[in-house]
């Protein structure tokens, strides 16, 4: 065959195939369509194999199954002391999500724990001691058991394996911020000085009461009580502690001789707060609330008092470095979750299945 003509030949091979290919994958979806398509977690049978196997997402081909996305809400909703019977469906929904990106994040760091595991080792000591503090919250075995159920099941050995995978997971995550969170003297300066009127310390006074509720009450009468007892007070023949054990529906003070402590404005009721911070120490009074009646005595107060930067640095720097190490951390999951998207696959049709009703 002249040179000619074996071009023409592969020409037209090479036709056909181009025209297979595009009868294949446009028109005729083909073996090589199906193949193509198998990939995308969008397309129709994507989804329905997920739901079929209860996967509501795949991190590195590692499935995340919906009964793991359920205890995950749980137990976050369980630490905030609520349940989804508590939430509508658009704020159940926002849960699932929030639960499944700390699901994802935590697939991403389980695997760059198990890249780099001899590097991030778990003691037995820091085992133990995570352990114990999570189990000293509860009085008895039993009631670990409810709380461990109430977060979606599971023994106490699998407890101490997800205690351990997150001990391992900060250790990771600190080894990439912790240097980016360390707070200098001179930033604390800075903060100091850009916020210090904030750090003054407020008037304050020493407050004592004796309180009588009108709630079930007819206000003049406990007015009337009140008054007796102030007259008593001020020609000394009853003390303020007794007069508050005898008379006082304050349970939390009456004990205590009706002492409140030290207080600020910003504790205090604006309607009790306004009167009492008017009167001078050492003279008691009568003061009408929406509560009730209470005869009242400053026993000292404190004026405002500016603090210095020495005094304060210590509380500056802790501060500054949470919510700096808050940030980086924050910043360090959206970026690992940005590299790593492509091995990240969320089939949403499954995550949000039975919104309305909420999972039992």
């Amino acid at each position: 065959m002249t040179r000619i003509g074996k071009f023409t030949l592969r020409l037209g091979l090479y036709g056909v195939v181009f025209l297979y290919l595009i009868c294949d994958l446009h028109f005729c979806k083909g073996p090589l369509s199906r193949q193509f398509r198998s990939g995308d977690p969008n397309t129709p049978e994507a989804i329905a194999r997920a739901r079929e196997l209860g996967v509501v997402a795949v991190v590195y081909g590692n499935p995340i199954k919906r009964s793991q996305l359920q205890r995950a809400v749980v137990e976050r909703l369980w630490l905030e002391g609520r349940s989804e019977a508590d939430l509508n469906p658009e704020l159940r929904k926002m849960v699932r999500y929030a639960a499944l990106d700390d699901l994802i994040d935590h697939d991403l760091l389980r695997m760059k724990v198990k890249v780099n595991a001899e590097a991030f080792k778990l003691t037995e000591e820091e085992m133990d001691g995570r352990f114990r503090r999570f189990t000293e919250r509860f009085a008895t075995k039993e009631e670990l058991a409810a709380a461990l159920e109430a977060q979606g099941g599971g023994s106490e050995d699998d407890l101490r394996e997800r205690l351990a995978a997150r001990i391992q997971q900060e250790k990771y995550v600190e080894s990439r911020i912790g240097p980016k969170t360390v707070v200098t003297d001179e930033d604390a300066r800075k903060w100091f000085d850009e916020h210090r009127d904030e750090l003054k310390t407020p008037e304050r006074i020493e407050v004592r009461q004796v309180f009588l509720a009108t709630l079930d009450r007819p206000a003049d009468e406990a007015k009337t009580v009140l008054e007796t007892a102030l007259a008593a007070l001020q020609d000394k023949s009853r003390d303020f502690a007794t007069l508050a054990r005898e008379l006082s529906e304050d349970s939390a003070s009456k004990e205590r001789g009706g002492a409140l402590g030290w207080m600020t404005r910003s504790r205090l009721p604006a309607d009790f707060a306004e009167p009492v911070f008017a009167l001078s120490p050492g003279e008691p009074a009568l003061v009408r609330t929406k509560l009730g009646w209470h005869l009242v005595e400053v026993t000292g107060r404190k004026p405002e008092e500016a603090r210095d930067f020495e005094t304060a640095k210590p509380e500056i720097i802790a501060a500054l470095a949470a919510l700096a190490r808050r940030q980086m951390i924050t910043d360090f999951r959206n970026e690992l979750r940005k590299m790593e998207s492509r091995a990240i696959t969320i089939y949403r049709d499954v995550v949000e299945e039975g919104l309305e009703k909420p999972a039992r």
